[in-house]
């Protein structure tokens, strides 16, 4: 059972970085790559869009750095991986 949630916990950093990525990226509402981004923001927002909401955006320059991806990875890595599981 441990091992089935490390992996869980593994694929789900995998598809914040794969959110992260697909973000800096112009895709076409018709592109078969816009299905992936959709379901990467399907279900890496559960996590990520409360945090957005508490934490708004830090302006940089003349953009605005979303950090609710590194909250979650960071939080993700230190529940599951540090208090709960044993990773290894």
């Amino acid at each position: 059972m441990t091992q089935v949630l490390c992996t869980l916990c593994d694929i789900y950093v995998l598809a914040i970085f794969g959110r992260i990525i697909f973000s800096w990226i112009p895709i076409a509402h018709d592109s078969p790559v816009a299905i992936v981004r959709t379901f990467l923001v399907r279900i890496t927002e559960p996590l990520m869009g409360p945090l957005r909401r508490a934490l708004p955006p830090l302006r940089v320059g003349g953009f605005g750095l979303d950090l609710s991806p590194i909250l979650v990875l960071v939080l993700v890595q230190w529940i599951l991986g540090g208090l709960i599981l044993n990773c290894g």
